[in-house]
C-alpha cells in the first residue's frame, strides 16, 4: 500500500515539506502566480487523499462527488467561501481553515491601507516619481486627518478587534456592528456598539471585515452608500462580493463619498477593467491582507498539520465548525 497522497494547489516552499516526505506523496501545482486549471484540480482530486487550497479554488458537490479518497481540505485562508461545507459534510471530508495566525497581520494591512488612502499615499508618490511636484503648496495633496476621527468597524471578530486596537492608538473613537457584542472590547478599548445604519450615518472611515455569508452578500449598496457621509473613506479588507461594486462605483465619482481603499474585489484578480481601478480616489491591493513572508509561513505550517492531523487519525488543529 503507497503512501497517503497530497496535492498543493500553489507553489510553497519545498523547505516546509520536507518534514512531510516520508509521511505522504506529495505533488504542487508549480507556478506560484496562475491559478490551478479547473480540470487539473477535478483530476488531481479523483485520487489524493488532502487537499491543500486557496480562495480561487472551487471545492464543490462536483469535485467532492469524484474524490472517493479525499479526507481532508485545508483551506490557506481564515475564510472559506469558496467551499461548498455541506457537500463537504455529506461525503466526510473536513475542511479547515488558518484562523489567528493571521489576525495582526491583516489588521497590519487593514490599517494602513486605511492611513494610506485617508492621506493620498500612493497618488504622492505617484506625483513625485512622474516628476509632477514643481512647488510646495498650502493644499497639495492634502488629505483627511485619522487621529481623533470615528472609524466604523464592521465585524468584530479577531481581525475586528485587532483593528480597534490600533486605531485606539490614534484616539480615534471606535465604533462597531458585530452580531454578538464584544463587551472586552467594549470596556478595553472604549469600542461602542451601534447598528449598522448608525455605523454608517456616524463614521468618518467604515472598515469592512465580516465573512461572506447570505446576510453580508451586498450589505454596502447603494443605500449604505448613500448613508455615509460625503467625507467618508471606505475600507474592505473582507470579501469583495459584500460590496455591490456599481453603487460603489456611483458613490465615489459623484462624490457620494470621499475614497475607497480596496484589498478584495468581486472578481479576481482585478484589474485595468474594473472601473475602479482607474479612480483616483481609490487605493486597490491584490488581496495581500495576510501576506507577510512570516505569516504566509505559518499558514502554510498550518495548512500542513491539518492534512497530516486528519490523515493520521489525530483530528485537525483548526477545523472549520
Amino acid at each position: 500500500m503507497g503512501k497517503p497522497a497530497i496535492y498543493i494547489t500553489r507553489k510553497v516552499p519545498e523547505d516546509l515539506l520536507s518534514k512531510y516526505e516520508n509521511q505522504f506523496s506529495i505533488k504542487m501545482w508549480e507556478k506560484e502566480d496562475e491559478r490551478v486549471p479547473r480540470g487539473i484540480l477535478l483530476k488531481e482530486a479523483e485520487s489524493v487523499d488532502g487537499l491543500l487550497t486557496v480562495l480561487s479554488d472551487q471545492i464543490d458537490e462536483d469535485l467532492l462527488t469524484n474524490a472517493a479518497n479525499l479526507k481532508v481540505v485545508a483551506n490557506l485562508a481564515v475564510g472559506y467561501d469558496n467551499i461548498d461545507l455541506s457537500a463537504a459534510d455529506k461525503h466526510g471530508v473536513v475542511i479547515t481553515n488558518t484562523p489567528d495566525v493571521l489576525s495582526e497581520t491583516t489588521a497590519d494591512l487593514g490599517f494602513a491601507l486605511l492611513m494610506a488612502t485617508a492621506r493620498r499615499i500612493v497618488e504622492a508618490n505617484e506625483f513625485v516619481k512622474k516628476d509632477k511636484w514643481k512647488e510646495w503648496a498650502p493644499y497639495l495633496l492634502a488629505g483627511t486627518d485619522i487621529h481623533h476621527q470615528t472609524i466604523g468597524i464592521l465585524g468584530m471578530g479577531r481581525i475586528g478587534e485587532a483593528i480597534a486596537r490600533r486605531a485606539a492608538g490614534f484616539n480615534m473613537n471606535i465604533r462597531y456592528h458585530n452580531r454578538s457584542r464584544k463587551m472586552e472590547a467594549e470596556k478595553n478599548l472604549g469600542a461602542v456598539y451601534s447598528s449598522f445604519e448608525d455605523l454608517l450615518t456616524e463614521s468618518d472611515f467604515i472598515v469592512s471585515v465580516v465573512p461572506l455569508t447570505e446576510e453580508t452578500a451586498n450589505i454596502f449598496n447603494k443605500k449604505a452608500f448613500e448613508m455615509m457621509k460625503s467625507s467618508a473613506i471606505f475600507i474592505n479588507i473582507s470579501r469583495g462580493a459584500v460590496v455591490d461594486e456599481a453603487a460603489l462605483l456611483e458613490a465615489l465619482k459623484s462624490g457620494e463619498i470621499k475614497g475607497a481603499g480596496l484589498d478584495v474585489f468581486r472578481e479576481e484578480p482585478a484589474g485595468s477593467e474594473n472601473p475602479l481601478v482607474g479612480l483616483q480616489n481609490v487605493v486597490c491591493l491584490p488581496h495581500i491582507g495576510s501576506a507577510s513572508v512570516d505569516t504566509r509561513t505559518t499558514m502554510i505550517k498550518l495548512c500542513l498539520e491539518n492534512i497530516n492531523g486528519v490523515i493520521s487519525g489525530n483530528g485537525a488543529k483548526t477545523p472549520v465548525k
